[in-house]
């Protein structure tokens, strides 16, 4: 059986220049296929952006990104292919060192802002039947790093809050 190598092996064997050419492609597969994260944007925008790529890899397929209108607005909308569920995604990003979960800002008029809009998108798409869920994806992005210090996923992380309860 062969051993894998590590990228600090391989850097011996093959040669400093030879790796850092295959990291580069590497990253450009990645931002192919996955989705690309824009340096330039706000640290808001880079983390619905490292969400969305966190999704893909996930094997949901991200259908809308900051979809708004006058009921609220949603971060990203995903569809998971298997289960035929509509997710819900809402992306809160970190990016001081204060103490504090991303996710805890979701509160409850937060979740019900997204419920309307969630009911509101339904309606126009005429998707009522269709189960959704809400998700919340939590990113730490601090400094000027190009990828996230860390980023996690709660599925199903609320139920459906409003006067008009889904289903």
């Amino acid at each position: 059986m062969r051993r894998r190598t590590s990228p600090c092996d391989a850097a011996k064997v093959w040669g400093a220049p030879l790796v850092k050419l295959w990291q580069r492609i590497r990253c450009r597969y990645v931002d192919w296929r996955y989705g690309a994260i824009d340096a330039e944007a706000s640290v808001g925008k880079r983390g619905e952006q490292a969400a969305a790529r966190l999704l893909r890899r996930k094997g949901l397929a991200v259908v809308a990104e900051s979809e708004s209108d006058r009921g609220g607005e949603i971060d990203l909308i995903a569809i998971d292919r298997r289960n035929k569920t509509i997710i819900f995604v809402e992306v809160k990003t970190h990016s001081t060192r204060k103490p504090g979960h991303p996710a805890e800002r979701v509160d409850g008029p937060k979740q019900r802002r997204v419920t309307r809009a969630a009911l509101r998108y339904l309606k126009r798409k005429k998707l009522l039947g269709t189960p959704c869920r809400f998700d919340v994806v939590a990113v730490w992005w601090h400094g000027g790093l190009a990828t996230p210090d860390k980023i996690e996923h709660y599925e199903a992380a609320f139920e459906a809050a409003s006067e008009f309860q889904m289903y």
